[in-house]
């Protein structure tokens, strides 16, 4: 049975540590469900919160080769879509541009959520993620 997606935001984004070692994030669903996401680097944290804030000016070196890559191409990124396998959260990222469709696949969560707010792109989880899911 494939999996049911449902899209979703970053609604808060901060660290699980006072170091600022690890990150953290809470998804919410359109739906209302929320998801906390949790062990991922706290710099990728870093990097979604100032995006989400509008700030797209110093972007760790592979997103800006991604970044470039898709512009040469004339890509964009039509979404992300997260999902678990095998206790892990993975996402595959969903670019278009002059007819073609480009799927990559099985890449860390946190690095796809970060693109999608660099590019303002929608996320979609699966929906059995979420809890408290207003059906």
């Amino acid at each position: 049975m494939e999996p049911r997606y449902v899209q979703a935001e970053v609604v808060e984004v901060g660290y699980s540590d006072e170091t600022r070692v690890e990150g953290v994030l809470i998804l919410r669903s359109i739906k209302g469900g929320t998801f906390i996401m949790g062990s991922f680097g706290g710099e990728v944290s870093l990097h979604i919160s100032r995006f989400l804030s509008g700030d797209r000016t110093s972007i760790p070196t592979i997103y800006q080769m991604l970044s470039e890559l898709a512009d040469y191409e004339g890509l964009s990124l039509e979404k992300v879509e997260i999902y678990k396998r095998g206790g892990v959260l993975r996402a595959n990222l969903y670019f278009v541009g002059r007819d073609k469709k480009i799927k990559l696949s099985n890449y860390r969560a946190s690095d796809a959520i970060a693109l999608a707010c660099y590019y303002n792109a929608p996320i979609f989880a699966e929906e059995s993620l979420f809890t408290g899911e207003e059906l």
